[in-house]
């Protein structure tokens, strides 16, 4: 029996997103998960987990706290000794690649997105770049989200051993099955994710003003990552918005939404528009990389410019003029395209066979 250890910046978005590739990994494997908080290490414990808390500032930027990250990683590998390493989202991917080079371990990244690190100009940029070179530099595979991200890494030369362009983390059918679209008013547009500018917050905002009424209203699922609690509840005051929190049940408020609303910037390959999609919702996104694979335009959902209150609130108006059999026919054909092209268990089957692939290399370069 070999030993994984995962490097993620999230428990939650480890069980949500990966926890098949965990659980098929847990048949034959030792499988650590290093992680920074507590949401969902319960229940990777009970599959059989080890789960070791690593402290990570997601978002800034502090060159002592990512030296220590790259210690507390550098600690860890030592004392778990793994025959493979699983990396996901930018600093796992570069302090845990370091660590991984200068131990000598095999390791898989997974670029999840590029976030706004590449949308930067000048002395930052080039330190983003030059970091990612090296952290992934041996990797054995880096697996890629979407095409855009895999081009943006050939233009600046960051590389790895091989690469591989995946469907993002898939979606689970099962956990996020076909249900029945809502009947009558009002007609709910719901965005789930971390309440964030570069999500599209502030477009979200401004549709919201414009079309709320009593037969329209709009719901905010997730925790405010920024400083817009003030303006969020100024917005809920007024009676554009609803906010819901945090809840990790996602399903229970896709099924009870009419379309699932997405404005980002950026994305790797949103798993909310794949999740809202299996679930039988129409979607309304960016038209970028990351979100234009999951829907099609007038037959799935709607997009939009990213930055552009006006194109979002145009998208929203032709959702409006649709019927509600035709909605809900937008639905059906949502869920048929995720059946199709992004049931999860096919992506962890590519990531098995590079898994496989890399843990043999392991051995006959031990048996030498």
């Amino acid at each position: 029996m070999g030993k994984i250890l995962i490097l993620a910046n999230s428990s939650d978005g480890l069980y949500d997103f990966r926890n098949e590739l965990v659980e098929k990994l847990l048949e034959k494997e030792q499988v650590v998960a290093s992680l920074p908080d507590h949401v969902k290490t319960k229940e990777l414990l009970d599959e059989g987990c080890k789960v070791i808390h690593t402290p990570i500032n997601r978002r800034g930027i502090n060159p002592i706290e990512d030296i220590k990250l790259f210690f507390n990683y550098c600690r860890l590998m030592r004392q778990e000794k793994p025959d493979l390493v699983l990396t996901y989202t930018i600093k796992p991917n570069i302090y845990g690649g370091f660590c991984c080079r200068v131990m000598k371990i095999p390791y898989i990244v997974t670029i999840t997105g590029l976030g706004s690190a590449f949308q930067k100009k000048g002395m930052l940029l080039g330190m983003v770049v030059q970091m990612y070179r090296l952290g992934i530099r041996k990797a054995e595979c880096v697996f890629f989200q979407n095409e855009e991200n895999r081009n943006i890494f050939e233009k600046f030369g960051i590389k790895g051993k091989s690469g591989r362009l995946v469907k993002g983390s898939g979606v689970n059918l099962k956990r996020h099955e076909m249900e029945e679209y809502p009947k009558g008013n009002p007609v709910k547009f719901l965005y789930v994710g971390r309440i964030m500018r570069e999500k599209g917050i502030m477009e979200f905002l401004l549709a919201a003003e414009k079309l709320h009424s009593d037969k329209v209203c709009f719901e905010l699922l997730g925790s405010c990552d920024e400083d817009l609690q003030d303006v969020l509840d100024e917005y809920e005051k007024k009676g554009c918005v609803k906010q819901l929190g945090f809840d990790p049940q996602v399903h229970q408020h896709l099924k009870e939404c009419s379309a699932l609303v997405l404005p980002t910037y950026h994305e790797g390959m949103s798993n909310v528009l794949m999740e809202a999609s299996a679930t039988g919702r129409p979607v309304i996104a960016t038209n970028i990389s990351g979100c234009r694979e999951i829907f099609e335009e007038g037959l799935t959902g709607f997009g939009c410019k990213p930055g552009s209150a006006e194109e979002l609130i145009e998208a929203i108006r032709k959702f409006l003029a649709l019927s509600p059999e035709q909605r809900a026919d937008m639905g059906r054909k949502a869920r048929q395209k995720m059946e199709k092209e992004f049931d999860r268990w096919k992506v962890v089957k590519e990531y098995m066979e590079e898994i496989h692939k890399s843990l043999n290399k392991e051995d006959k370069n031990e048996s030498v």
